[in-house]
């Protein structure tokens, strides 16, 4: 790869970088911040960014934006890097009404091992998987959106 390519390169991942985080940063409201050793604060925030990768990757997919690898790639490594976290904010004890986090993640504890190992392992194949254009990107898009439909099912509380 010559310097220019290489440049260029890294110029599109800055931007889709760019444009993830400005997509996301829309998730939260101006005042909300994470609290530092608060895991209901953090998971919430976590959330909210896999939220975000997740319509983004999705416009992709449904052809509502047009695909672009370096976002898709950026998506699934911020669902990747969410799903390694979700052991350290998902305590025993942590359970509240402000949160969607549903009972069963503690009482189904191997259950949610389960989905989350596989979250983690799909959006690891994601990232690896580098699809070049929509037909490759869409299959591994839906084999990650999967995770979020079934643990969403399983252990979550739905909010009005």
């Amino acid at each position: 790869m010559t310097r220019i390519q290489s440049a260029c390169a890294a110029l599109a991942t800055a931007v889709a970088a760019a444009t993830l985080m400005a997509f996301s940063a829309g998730a939260h409201s101006e005042h909300d911040a994470a609290v530092p050793g608060d895991p209901v604060s953090l998971r919430q925030h976590m959330m909210m960014n896999v939220g975000a990768a997740m319509g983004m990757a999705g416009k992709m997919a449904k052809g509502e934006t047009p695909y672009d690898a370096a976002i898709a790639e950026a998506a699934f490594r911020i669902m990747n890097t969410a799903a390694l976290g979700y052991p350290a904010h998902f305590p025993e004890g942590s359970l509240t009404d402000v949160s969607e986090a549903g009972p069963k993640i503690w009482t189904d504890s191997a259950g949610w091992d389960a989905v989350s190992a596989k979250f983690i392992a799909d959006t690891e194949t994601a990232v690896k998987a580098k699809p070049a254009d929509l037909e490759a990107f869409r299959p591994v898009f839906g084999m990650v959106a999967a995770n979020c439909k079934a643990c969403h099912q399983d252990y979550r509380v739905k909010k009005n």
